[in-house]
């Protein structure tokens, strides 16, 4: 009987449970995997534009100079992002792709496993049908024999009562027997021995 474990449909994904964080399972894993999937997001996006176009027109405007063109400081900030979030993003692709494999994987076998239980179910019909087949033919035998008896006993039925009513006397002759009184037992004897 196969275990709990085994029935459960995730059983195939078991052994590559370790892929399912990209980046692991403590805290600062999810808020680097939370930080690599911001980079795509068009908020990320939209947030650094506005960013750069503040930056930009903050130091061209003259309100400030704390970077001004050719904007080094602006350049070091994306010099550090791009430090930081290209190996973030690298190493979420990589596992992204060994999860992809895996996933891949555990199709497979599950595909596989449907495929053997298919094909067990198909052997286990295919022998249900040939004993059904063995059944329907033996209650065939057994029906034309129940016939062949019934048939049978009737004829016998017919002998039996047709012997039963050869037998009987006919009822003018049983009126004859009832009205001639019977010789007394004891003359018959007396005559036979010449008295």
């Amino acid at each position: 009987m196969p275990k709990p474990s085994d029935r459960h449909h995730f059983r195939f994904h078991l052994p590559f449970a370790h892929l399912a964080s990209v980046f692991g399972d403590d805290w600062f894993a999810l808020k680097a995997e939370a930080f690599a999937r911001f980079f795509g997001t068009p908020t990320f996006l939209m947030s650094q534009t506005l960013l750069v176009i503040v930056w930009i027109a903050i130091n061209v405007s003259g309100a400030t100079h704390f970077d001004v063109y050719p904007f080094i400081l602006l350049n070091l900030a994306f010099s550090l992002q791009a430090a930081y979030a290209a190996p973030l993003i690298l190493l979420a692709q990589t596992r992204q792709a060994d999860r992809d494999k895996a996933q891949t994987e555990a199709d497979a076998m599950h595909r596989e496993a449907l495929a053997q239980a298919s094909e067990q179910r198909e052997l286990f019909a295919s022998q249900q049908n040939a004993q059904l087949l063995v059944l329907v033919q033996q209650n065939t035998e057994l029906t034309t024999i129940t016939k062949a008896l019934s048939e049978r006993i009737e004829q016998l039925t017919r002998e039996i009562h047709g012997k039963f009513i050869a037998t009987e006397p006919a009822p003018a002759a049983m009126a004859d027997h009832t009205a001639a009184p019977a010789a007394p037992a004891t003359a018959a004897p007396s005559s036979a021995l010449g008295l």
